[in-house]
């Protein structure tokens, strides 16, 4: 029985990537092994594992049930493999992540390199993307995510940097021409630049330090969802913008941009990252997310 391994390893990654021809492209290995290494398992058990033709893959009742031993071996397998790499003095290899544009040009520029410095055998690679990954299926070892509210996939691992606000920002040229605001009704007066870009009548939601909310109708002069274009435009005396402390920290210090009603702000999300548990993580990861723990960390 220790022969059919190599079928059963074979099998679980078509099931897993979706076909022959995805699991070639995932893994090296070619569709003609592939192939006949399930062909060989389907023989050995006596049964269909596979429907497939040109146009159509589907795995039958009884490959889901082999599937899911199968991954119970790969995963014993993986273990063992991480089991060697925990000995290795150096952590090494590929680790692919994706994160938010924003978080990626207002944090990851700051902290990548003295990580890359530290550990020059690990090479990270980085999908910059708003877009909402499928972190298993889609083979990413780590997402960072900035959401209102957190993922409950018992399947991920969740780590909390912290809770990230937004305030109002604009630059003293702006003030200094249409005037300073002395409460939050007054937005309503004034150039807003909005990240909202479904609506032209938009509403802003602030809430003060007792809690206390506020809604405000506002009429956004522009609107567009890339943050970094719009602490850009607000430092060039467009406008007011909310904007995240993650990017308005930086231009304030520069004194690019001023608080506009400091007491006033919004939530934008937790700042948080997750990453596969259902196995062993490769030392490379590891120290990944412990150096993302240290050095994002706001609470």
């Amino acid at each position: 029985m220790l022969t059919d391994l190599d079928d059963f390893y074979c099998f679980g990654l078509v099931v897993e990537h979706g076909g022959f021809s995805a699991a070639e492209r995932a893994t090296d290995i070619p569709k003609s092994k592939l192939s006949r290494r399930v062909y060989n398992l389907e023989e050995k058990l006596g049964v269909r594992l596979i429907q497939r033709s040109s146009r159509h893959f589907a795995v039958t009742d009884i490959g889901m049930n082999i599937y899911r031993h199968a991954q119970v071996m790969m995963n014993a397998a993986q273990s063992a493999h991480d089991l060697v790499d925990h000995l290795s003095e150096q952590p090494r290899g590929v680790i692919k992540v994706s994160v938010p544009v924003t978080v990626a040009q207002s944090e990851l520029s700051k902290i990548l390199p003295d990580f890359l410095k530290t550990y020059p055998e690990i090479r990270v690679q980085l999908l910059v993307s708003n877009r909402r990954v499928d972190i298993i299926n889609e083979g990413f070892d780590v997402a960072l995510r900035v959401r209102a509210n957190l993922d409950d996939d018992p399947s991920l691992v969740l780590r909390k940097f912290g809770h990230i606000e937004q305030h109002l920002l604009a630059s003293q040229a702006y003030l200094n021409e249409f005037g300073m605001l002395k409460k939050p009704e007054d937005l309503s007066e004034h150039r807003i630049l909005s990240m909202v870009d479904e609506h032209l009548d938009q509403q802003m939601v602030l809430h003060d330090s007792e809690n206390q909310q506020k809604k405000i109708k506002v009429n956004p002069i522009l609107m567009g969802s890339d943050l970094m274009m719009l602490a850009k435009l607000a430092s060039q005396n467009c406008g007011i913008a909310l904007l995240p402390d993650t990017i308005a920290n930086d231009f304030v210090a520069t004194g690019e941009l001023v608080r506009v009603l400091p007491e006033w702000k919004a939530p934008h999300g937790i700042f948080h990252a997750v990453y596969p548990s259902r196995r062993g993580l490769l030392p490379a990861v590891r120290v990944f997310i412990d150096y993302l723990v240290k050095h994002l960390s706001k609470c």
